[in-house]
């Protein structure tokens, strides 16, 4: 990039004959002496310079934010994070009641101990009526773990199941071991809506393999249901069940009225 200032002064030599001079003074930078060249007079030499430097930094921070919106982008598309809930983040997490407030402290706590979390694979159930905000203070872990570093991946139940199904058709790229891999390597994964639609073998043995394969590896797991937890673990398998409530894990119930259901006054 040309600095005007720099012009100025390359210019000086070059057009010193045909130029006129003037004695100046800058309130910031004291005397300058100001040059007629191609019938403009030139302004102090350090305010340029000062706003060659200001123009500079303003593009650099732009270019940073760009980038690191970019970046943050290919995060919530690496996990699955839908548009509708990108900005579902623990700080933008309203509490109405002490049960949200409640719900609020906890997924703050796991957040801010995710490597806890990790030494010992704990993982969080929240089960509850729905729209009582389970998923978003689930995805709101998820955006603090990513901004620290960390890999998520949200996914709904039934989805999962449904990817590992797809690996069997003869069109697949995928490999059934790749699809399980892609479930188990991250260091969470969300399992949304868990008990809907749900309970063939099949399904019960998919969702094993998955919660055991993170277990195995000490991967927390996050999994929502609109279920009471009884009913969730009747729904997933007593064996998945147990898996997530090992390590320390911690139910969190939701159990307030749904903010989706009410009815303006």
């Amino acid at each position: 990039m040309d600095r005007l200032a720099n012009k100025i002064s390359a210019q000086v030599l070059a057009q010193m004959a045909h130029s006129e001079l003037w004695g100046q003074q800058c309130l910031k930078h004291g005397e300058y002496t100001s040059l007629l060249i191609n019938g403009e007079w030139s302004g102090c030499v350090g305010c340029m310079k000062a706003a060659d430097i200001e123009r500079d930094d303003a593009q650099r921070l732009a270019w940073r934010k760009e980038l690191n919106a970019r970046e943050w982008a290919r995060k919530l598309g690496r996990a699955a994070i839908p548009p509708r809930f990108a900005d579902r983040t623990l700080e933008s997490y309203a509490p109405e009641n002490e049960g949200q407030a409640k719900a609020l402290a906890r997924a703050k706590w796991y957040a801010d101990n995710f490597d806890e979390a990790l030494l010992h694979g704990t993982c969080l159930l929240m089960c509850g009526l729905k729209g009582t905000g389970k998923t978003h203070l689930a995805i709101g872990i998820a955006h603090q773990i990513m901004r620290n570093g960390r890999s998520a991946l949200f996914i709904s139940v039934s989805r999962a199941i449904r990817s590992i199904k797809e690996t069997y058709d003869k069109a697949s790229t995928r490999t059934e071991a790749q699809a399980y891999r892609d479930l188990v390597d991250p260091d969470l994964l969300i399992l949304d809506e868990a008990g809907i639609g749900f309970g063939s073998d099949f399904e019960k043995n998919a969702l094993l393999e998955i919660i055991n394969g993170r277990y195995e590896l000490s991967r927390p797991t996050i999994m929502t249901s609109n279920l009471a937890a009884l009913a969730l673990e009747a729904s997933i398998g007593e064996r998945s069940f147990d898996r997530l409530r090992e390590g320390g894990s911690k139910l969190v119930v939701f159990d307030w009225e749904s903010h989706r259901s009410r009815k303006p006054p």
